[in-house]
C-alpha cells in the first residue's frame, strides 16, 4: 500500500478545493470527490468539463501533491440514464481520476446487469474503472451479490469497493474476501464501529455520520487486513459530526496510520 486516501464523505461539508487542501495538510495523498449526489437532494459538487472551477481544482491538486482516486456517486436505479453520465466521467478524466463509484439500486437483475455493463463500457472510454459499492439497505447489499453482478456484466474494468463497515454490517467476513479472485478487489475504505449494529434506519445514520477510526471500535479489521491484495487502493471513510472537518481529517489520518503501523503496514 502506497499512501492513504480519504473519501469525500469524511468531510462532505468541504467543497473539493478546500477538501484537497485540508486532506493534504492532514497527510492524505489522494481524495475521492462527490461530484454527483448519492441520493436525491444529497450534497454534491458538480464540475463541468473544462470549467474554470475544474481548472482551479487541478492547480490545487498539483500544488498540494494530491491525486483524485474516485469520483462518485452513481445510483444504478431502474430509471438511470447511463449516457447522461458522460460529462461526469469527462470531468473525472480531466482531474486524473482512477475510478467511478456506483451502487446497485434496481430489483430487476437483468436490467441492473445491463446498466452496470454499460457504465463500465462508457467509463472505459475515459480510462476509468468502475467500483461497485454494496450497502445493506440497497438492492446490492452484500459482497456475494456485488461479485455476482460484476461477474455477470463481464467487464474488465468492473470491480468491487470494500467498505469495512458495509462488509461486516451485511454479514460478510474476511474469509469471504479471501476466497475472491483478487482482480475483483479495487479499493478498500477503512473505518471502525461498535460490534453491535444499529437497527432500522440507524444502520444508514451510522454509515453516514457515526463511524469510528480503525482500532476504536470492535470490527474485526485485522482479519480483513490480512487477506487483502498488496496493490489495492486504501482510503478512509470516517464521517463523524462531533468534530469540525479539519480536526476530523487530521484524526482520521493519524489514527489510521498508527493502527496500520501497529499491524506492520505503512
Amino acid at each position: 500500500m502506497s499512501g492513504l486516501g480519504v473519501a469525500h464523505l469524511t468531510a462532505l461539508e468541504l467543497a473539493p478545493d478546500a477538501l484537497v487542501r485540508e486532506a493534504a495538510r492532514a497527510g492524505f495523498s489522494s481524495v475521492g470527490l462527490r461530484l454527483h449526489p448519492a441520493m436525491a437532494g444529497g450534497i454534491a459538487y458538480p464540475l463541468a468539463p473544462g470549467s474554470q472551477a475544474l481548472q482551479q481544482l487541478k492547480v490545487t491538486l498539483d500544488g498540494e501533491g494530491v491525486v483524485v482516486n474516485e469520483i462518485e456517486f452513481v445510483e444504478l436505479t431502474p430509471q438511470v440514464d447511463v449516457a447522461g453520465f458522460a460529462s461526469l466521467l469527462e470531468s473525472g478524466a480531466q482531474l486524473g481520476a482512477r475510478c467511478l463509484t456506483v451502487s446497485g439500486d434496481d430489483p430487476e437483475q437483468c436490467r441492473l446487469t445491463d446498466n452496470f455493463a454499460a457504465v463500465c463500457e462508457l467509463s472505459a472510454g475515459y480510462g476509468l474503472r468502475v467500483d461497485l459499492e454494496f450497502m445493506r439497505w440497497r438492492h446490492i447489499g452484500n459482497l456475494q451479490q456485488a461479485v455476482a453482478l460484476i461477474a455477470a456484466a463481464g467487464q474488465v474494468n468492473g470491480g468491487v469497493l470494500l467498505d469495512a463497515l458495509h462488509l461486516f454490517r451485511s454479514g460478510g467476513d474476511a474469509a469471504a474476501v479471501a476466497q475472491l479472485d483478487q482482480r475483483y478487489i479495487h479499493g478498500v475504505q477503512w473505518c471502525d464501529a461498535p460490534a453491535l449494529a444499529p437497527t432500522g434506519e440507524g444502520i444508514i445514520r451510522e454509515a453516514r455520520e457515526g463511524r469510528l477510526p480503525p482500532g476504536q471500535g470492535q470490527l474485526p479489521l485485522t482479519w480483513l487486513l490480512n487477506v487483502l491484495p498488496p496493490d489495492v487502493h486504501w482510503s478512509v471513510e470516517i464521517p463523524c459530526l462531533a468534530t469540525c472537518a479539519p480536526e476530523r481529517l487530521a484524526q482520521a489520518f493519524s489514527v489510521t496510520r498508527a493502527w496500520l503501523a501497529k499491524h506492520k503496514l505503512s
